[in-house]
């Protein structure tokens, strides 16, 4: 435990939730850990008692990626933890693989097309509904998303690059990652993101800032955050005080706040550190269950932590522009310490480029397209160096 984490409390000590089971972590409240085959090497997911048009059952935030390994997982759950009962509707905090991979299994698994078993159809109206719900199949298991990253989820499945291919390259190349290796692997990654997403459902019910959703008689407030996903949606309950913060929240490491293809121009640190603060109106005592990492106390003092975090960084930035003008992969060396992979140095670039974009727009830097195709930042030219060159 690092001496930021030691500022935190973890109520559970040590305990996760056992592979292929569940531990309940508040009333009605059951937390699945699930391995990913990542240096990120788990995701926390979480089961919700519920009941949705009179008929009992379980809601399931978050999915894990597409992949044999975590079907098999979801199997023992549904065999062995959900008390007899369906799965009722599939809520996705934002658009990642690791969130959203196996929305479409899921919510084929228990609509009556797929291999969920038959679920019994009540309905307040009387029987002459439940008769005729029961002529067309089981209820259908509806995923609950933002409208922004739905469509965003889409793009990736069906459009033609996946969020790689030539686009992504030349957009990498035009902050400085330029080698004709790195390239050539850039454009052959249009596969990625299906891989892990190879569909998502045909429909949605879209989750907004500020609505309400009712989970087993209790109120849950979304709450909207920008910086790390288009529109990722938090859920905090106050009666049992209580935030699911997806990747909004973490307790061990930093979200990752990147600037990509799609949005270049984006001020991605901002709206993350903007969105962070918006959790400050929550009691301190507020139990965050965090997407990766353990349920922990005390995110006031996090939410600090990350700011002080992005301000040492941002400095830092600011300190190697002031000796030279800088590209986002010049700035690698100076936030990341250590090797990185490919696959680790295009989400690298991302957050290279969101801390120059964050001092670019704050007026601290100036940015520059230069003779070779690459944008450099640099420190913004006084009055008088503007004027006497």
């Amino acid at each position: 435990m690092n001496e930021l984490e030691k500022q935190l409390n973890y109520p559970l000590g040590e305990t996760l939730a056992p592979a292929g089971g569940t531990l309940e972590v508040a009333p009605g409240v059951r937390w699945i850990r699930m391995s990913l085959p990542f240096a990120l090497n788990h995701i926390n997911l979480w089961l919700l008692r519920d009941c949705i048009d009179g008929v009992e059952g379980w809601s399931i935030v978050d999915c894990c990626i597409h992949r044999d390994e975590a079907k098999a997982q979801w199997e023992s759950i549904f065999a062995n933890e959900l008390q007899g009962l369906p799965i009722l509707r599939v809520i996705v905090t934002h658009m990642h693989p690791d969130h959203i991979g196996l929305a479409h299994w899921l919510c084929e698994r228990w609509s009556g097309r797929g291999a969920g078993p038959p679920q019994a159809a009540t309905s307040p109206l009387g029987a002459q509904r439940s008769s005729e719900d029961a002529s067309v199949g089981a209820r259908e298991c509806r995923l609950w998303i933002s409208a922004t990253d739905y469509q965003v989820a889409r793009m990736g499945c069906l459009g033609p690059t996946g969020f790689g291919g030539d686009r992504a390259a030349e957009y990498f190349a035009s902050h400085g990652l330029n080698s004709p290796q790195a390239m050539e692997q850039i454009k052959a990654r249009t596969g990625y993101f299906p891989s892990l997403v190879p569909s998502v459902p045909p429909s949605y019910r879209r989750m907004m800032d500020g609505m309400v959703l009712t989970i087993d008689g209790r109120a849950w407030r979304c709450i909207s955050g920008y910086g790390h996903a288009p529109e990722h949606i938090a859920l905090y309950c106050e009666e049992l005080n209580l935030l699911i913060g997806g990747d909004m929240m973490l307790p061990r490491i930093s979200t990752n706040v990147s600037v990509y293809e799609q949005e270049p121009e984006s001020d991605a640190l901002k709206l993350f550190l903007d969105s962070i603060d918006r959790f400050l109106e929550l009691p301190a005592d507020t139990l965050v269950l965090p997407s990766h990492g353990k349920p922990f106390t005390g995110m006031h003092i996090r939410i600090q932590q990350l700011h002080d975090h992005h301000q040492e960084r941002l400095a830092e930035v600011m300190q190697a522009c002031s000796e030279r003008a800088c590209s986002a992969a010049d700035i690698l060396p100076v936030l990341f310490k250590r090797d990185l992979d490919l696959h680790q140095t295009t989400f690298a670039m991302g957050e290279s480029v969101a801390h120059l974009n964050a001092l670019w727009f704050a007026g601290k830097l100036q940015r520059r397209l230069s003779a070779d195709g690459v944008y450099r930042f640099g420190l913004v030219p006084t009055t008088w160096e503007s004027r006497h060159p």
